[in-house]
């Protein structure tokens, strides 16, 4: 296995933990935004921490990181779920996910701009069918309306949408850096949530099952997640993992139907239809080359 399937790969497994956010926020509902990021974030510190002791190379390693690394690091980290906290106290929470889940055709066109990087029309064809399953998922039976009294919510949203996307293309700039230095970022980023939850927000006691929820997010999608993608990024196929991204709200609603907390309808089935198609178009190249394998291979001498 090449590099570039590692990445995928590692890409693949991050929209997987990302699926069941939802899940997990449901049983968390009670906490506050930046509480809960504080808790989840903390325990994505912890997992940093525990792979560095691992490793045996030492703490101070990982945090002696240049200026720019770091500021990229809390950019995409914390930046990210500052700004979609702020959009949806801000803005209706279905236009304000619709508008946030333009980051993965955000990454697909970004990537453009990377060296060794080339957009051909079907990555664009296929991010688009993409974000149109999305748009299905999110807003069938429900009246889509954007006003202008929420313009602020809505530019908070599309902050979301930038900040995620760039912050995912920049990190192949610094493919140099360790991907277990994200464990710097996210104690950085518990700090800056505990600060923001401590000016906007009162603190809630959770439960016991809340509690393990919260555990769950920073294990999963608000935790391994953050280090698989850093990789998958770095070293994978940026193009497909992005347009491959719009399978999280698919997955993420079919995780709800699987435990009862959502109810399966027509809608599912037409976005995931969308969203595979789109995934299959942005991997021509990869159909392509294996149908050229497996010719050659069956090719009489």
């Amino acid at each position: 296995m090449n590099r570039v399937q590692k990445g995928n790969i590692a890409g693949i497994v991050a929209i997987l933990l990302w699926a069941t956010l939802a899940l997990f926020t449901v049983f968390t509902n009670r906490i506050p935004p930046f509480e809960l990021t504080f808790i989840a974030f903390s325990i994505a510190f912890t997992i940093g921490l525990f792979l560095w002791i691992k490793e045996g190379k030492g703490i101070l390693i990982h945090l002696k990181l240049p200026w720019k690394v770091w500021l990229v690091g809390i950019y995409g980290l914390f930046g990210y779920h500052f700004f979609y906290f702020l959009a949806l106290k801000s803005a209706p929470a279905l236009e304000a996910n619709l508008i946030n889940y333009l980051w993965p055709l955000l990454i697909v066109l970004l990537s453009a701009f990377l060296p060794n990087e080339k957009l051909r029309w079907f990555h664009i064809v296929g991010a688009l069918l993409g974000f149109f399953g999305a748009l299905v998922l999110i807003g069938f039976g429900k009246e889509i309306s954007f006003s202008s009294q929420y313009t602020q919510g809505y530019m908070y949203a599309l902050l979301c949408a930038f900040i995620w996307s760039s912050y995912s293309v920049l990190s192949r700039y610094f493919g140099t850096v360790p991907t277990l230095c994200v464990g710097a970022f996210c104690g950085a980023s518990a700090l800056l949530s505990l600060v923001a939850h401590l000016v906007f927000e009162q603190t809630y006691i959770p439960e016991p099952e809340e509690f393990i929820a919260a555990i769950g997010l920073g294990l999963g999608p608000v935790g391994v997640a953050f280090f698989v993608w850093d990789y998958g990024m770095k070293q994978g196929d940026i193009k497909f993992i992005g347009s491959l991204s719009y399978a999280t709200p698919l997955l993420s609603t079919l995780m709800l139907v699987l435990f009862g907390r959502s109810s399966p309808n027509s809608a599912i089935w037409l976005a995931c239809s969308l969203i595979v198609l789109g995934s299959i178009i942005s991997s021509l190249p990869f159909f392509k080359g294996l149908w050229l394998r497996l010719s050659t291979r069956n090719r009489p001498l």
